[in-house]
């Protein structure tokens, strides 16, 4: 089948990156033609074909349009059996919802203003959600937001969960780069160490994080890896007396390393369609602790990790206090099984149920 995947840059440094390569991937090894339009440099993915998206100089406000305008003009002239989009464009065959909707992160976040921006960004959702034959959804969760923010009906909204590469995250790392990377962070290798993975600090929940890892034995520690500005979070991990315990690695294209450093992840979401972050913990063979609302929960039980009220900083205490009562070996054990069945080629076959019912591209 010739299909042409619609996404943002892929620069690596997170878990969306990530996931759509590791599926672009398993779409070839499937024996698919794969072109893939996206804005900057070609990723070099074997096997697949980089057709760059130019965009003209616009103003913030006004790139989602832009985009959506510049793919309905680069796909004016060719013909594919699918056209899905992982952005907001209307008029493709699939819409892969995986930032799930704006308009439920709006009515969650703490700074509740619309601006242009966002009005834009409703105004293209409402269109793709009314008009896209086929629309996946990542999380059982997102489906259901779907069909009641948009009132989409359900037979057009499916479910296709991500994979995730069971060979690059494996807990057979932490045998061999814990050390190491607990000596880069400078945390002690017998001290019980907290990792956060996730850019979009705000939306991630890292103020709660950070609140919850105060309220732990001292003797703990902390690593914050992602893109974003840490000022903030600086300030408020210094007020709280724990600075000297958080380690700020930014983004980091070696996460895999520092799930292997970590005792358990914490991801205290307030929106979070479905986080990599999950099955990439649960493959390395460490447990998570996340929210209610996070798609990722889903796949979450009371023995590879927890699930806790959002914006709950205690709750989220108690849960790692829980977790570092279990017996390690064990418990890796029961991650790694939890992720083990979320593989690319699980996820490209969902797909292509999908595609047999969406053959055609742009009107």
């Amino acid at each position: 089948m010739n299909i042409l995947v619609v996404c943002r840059p892929l620069v690596f440094h997170g878990g969306v990156e990530r996931a759509t390569a590791g599926f672009l991937g398993a779409l070839v090894e499937h024996g698919d033609t794969v072109d893939l339009l996206s804005p900057g440099r070609d990723p070099h993915l074997p096997g697949v074909t980089h057709r760059r998206l130019r965009l003209p100089p616009s103003p913030p406000p006004l790139r989602p349009l832009v985009l959506a305008l510049a793919v309905r003009l680069a796909c004016a002239r060719s013909r594919w059996d699918v056209v899905q989009t992982h952005e907001r464009v209307p008029g493709a065959g699939v819409y892969r919802a995986g930032e799930g909707c704006h308009r439920a992160w709006l009515a969650v976040r703490s700074r509740r203003g619309r601006g242009l921006y966002n009005t834009v960004v409703l105004a293209l959702e409402r269109r793709v959600l009314a008009t896209t034959p086929r629309i996946v959804a990542i999380a059982r969760t997102g489906k259901a937001e779907i069909e009641r923010l948009y009132a989409v009906p359900s037979a057009r909204v499916h479910v296709v969960y991500n994979g995730v590469d069971l060979d690059r995250f494996h807990p057979d790392a932490r045998a061999k780069v814990h050390a190491a990377a607990r000596a880069e962070a400078r945390i002690p290798g017998d001290a019980w160490a907290l990792l956060f993975v996730g850019s979009g600090f705000e939306r991630k929940g890292l103020a709660t994080a950070i609140d919850a890892f105060a309220r732990l034995p001292r003797a703990m520690h902390l690593m914050v890896i992602g893109k974003g500005d840490v000022g903030a979070y600086r300030a408020q991990a210094s007020t709280l007396g724990v600075e000297r315990r958080v380690a700020w690695l930014g983004p980091r294209p070696d996460v895999e390393r520092w799930y292997a450093a970590a005792d358990v992840v914490v991801l205290p979401t307030t929106y979070e369609p479905f986080g990599n972050v999950h099955l990439e913990a649960l493959a390395a063979g460490v447990p998570i602790v996340t929210t209610t609302r996070a798609g990722g929960a889903e796949i979450v039980t009371d023995e590879c990790g927890a699930v806790v009220a959002p914006a709950d900083p205690l709750a989220l205490a108690d849960a790692v206090e829980r977790l570092r009562a279990r017996a390690p070996a064990a418990m890796r054990a029961v991650c790694r099984a939890a992720a083990e069945p979320f593989t690319y080629a699980t996820q490209v076959a969902g797909f292509h149920a999908v595609y047999r019912g969406a053959r055609g591209d742009f009107p």
